[in-house]
């Protein structure tokens, strides 16, 4: 699985660890930054990760920012992306079961190193039911059709 990641100032040190999990887990990563905990500004980087996921060059994208709310809003502008803040483990079940998230976001100030990591390894390994949940996608596609956006990233 191909796995994009970003994070802002804020996310930087989770970010980090949650590579080594990437790695652990044998994921193909590919870090958009940042590079340090100098202050930048989390849209910049959260749309690289959206972006990448909408076009399909990675299969899933992780964002991390100080509360993961920022990095979220940024992810679900982009057509095709559905982005979850998730700060417990039944919720990165539930996200990627019910509604197949392909963007997780978290905070980094909101939880620490050791739930980040299980609720990546939870988010990653968990697969979509299908099932009645599929006609709710298909109502959210719907909705980004309405307003506009198609499928995938326009104009890339």
């Amino acid at each position: 699985m191909r796995v994009a990641i970003a994070a802002d100032h804020g996310g930087y040190a989770l970010k980090e660890q949650m590579k080594n999990v990437l790695k652990e887990l044998n994921m193909e990563v590919h870090d958009f930054g940042t590079d340090s905990e100098q202050s930048v500004d989390y849209p910049d980087y959260g749309i690289k990760v959206a972006e990448g996921v909408a076009k399909g060059d990675f299969d899933r994208g992780i964002l991390i920012c100080g509360t993961g709310l920022g990095m979220s809003i940024v992810a679900n502008k982009v057509p095709g992306v559905r982005c979850a803040v998730v700060h417990d483990c039944f919720s990165a079940k539930a996200t990627r079961e019910h509604n197949d998230t392909n963007v997780l976001a978290m905070g980094a100030r909101v939880i620490g190193p050791g739930l980040a990591e299980e609720i990546v390894r939870i988010w990653l390994t968990t697969e979509f039911a299908g099932g009645r949940h599929e006609q709710r996608l298909d109502k959210i596609r719907l909705i980004e059709e309405k307003y506009g956006q198609e499928e995938g990233v326009r104009g890339c």
